[in-house]
């Protein structure tokens, strides 16, 4: 199924958002042809780069504002609980404008799939630095580096009571789409993490490259809540992608008739 649209594609050469966008629309063409009706999908994104992936992909979509997808999703949720409901945000929207959305609707168990392009900064506004940028990055906004330390996505969607958490990387399309296919079809809310690298403002493909790792392939428990946050903490060494956590609990819009 052809899901592309007549949009300009305006992402720089190399951008991570080229495997994100490779990733979900093989997603959705599996998806669809197990079974789920095309006209039952709708993505939403915030703003900033990363939103313009709903312009590139034909199913329904809606341009929410900075960091408010969770609530915007939700509510289609709420009025129509047939919908599959994806969101996109970047890390300055969602983990800087609207991390109290995000955190709420994870505690909810909200029946949303959130996909985050987590590219570590501000990169349509040239380059400032976010909540998850590394100590000492050097930007528009913190010219002799930032003296602040980055927050842990994944860590905190645990304590936020998501009940699936997982991590996968714009180079690894094929990887993504399997993670993306889970998420959509856990019944909550699932959160997906992307390393998305910024070739223009912050690079990250060489250091990626040489630290992701597959953790499912390592018998990781998912089930396993402690485990979960002792792999959220490795960084440094190797950079663990795949499913960290995943448990059933009763969802949100089902207190609604």
């Amino acid at each position: 199924m052809n899901l592309n649209t007549s949009a300009e594609i305006t992402w720089c050469p190399g951008c991570g958002n080229f495997g994100i966008l490779t990733a979900i629309k093989n997603a959705i063409n599996e998806l669809v042809s197990e079974g789920i009706p095309k006209e039952n999908i709708v993505i939403a994104s915030g703003i900033g780069c990363h939103a313009k992936i709903v312009d590139y992909i034909n199913v329904n979509s809606f341009y929410s504002i900075h960091g408010r997808v969770p609530p915007t999703l939700t509510g289609m949720k709420l009025a129509n609980k047939n919908l599959v409901a994806i969101g996109f945000a970047g890390d300055g929207d969602i983990y800087d404008e609207g991390i109290s959305h995000l955190i709420h609707a994870a505690k909810r168990n909200t029946d949303i799939t959130m996909v985050i392009h987590d590219n570590r900064v501000f990169a349509l506004t040239t380059g400032q630095f976010t909540a998850t940028s590394p100590k000492g990055f050097r930007g528009r906004s913190t010219p002799h580096g930032s003296i602040e330390s980055p927050i842990n996505p994944i860590k905190l969607m645990l304590a936020s009571g998501a009940t699936f958490v997982a991590r996968g990387y714009a180079g690894k399309p094929d990887h993504l789409k399997e993670l993306i296919k889970k998420a959509v079809k856990h019944k909550g809310f699932s959160f997906v993490e992307v390393l998305q690298p910024c070739v223009v403002f912050n690079n990250t493909y060489q250091e990626y490259n040489k630290k992701v790792y597959n953790l499912n392939a390592e018998g990781h428990d998912i089930s396993n809540f402690e485990a979960a946050v002792r792999k959220a903490d490795e960084w440094e060494e190797r950079i663990p992608i795949g499913i960290f956590y995943e448990t059933q609990a009763q969802v949100f819009e089902s207190h609604f008739p």
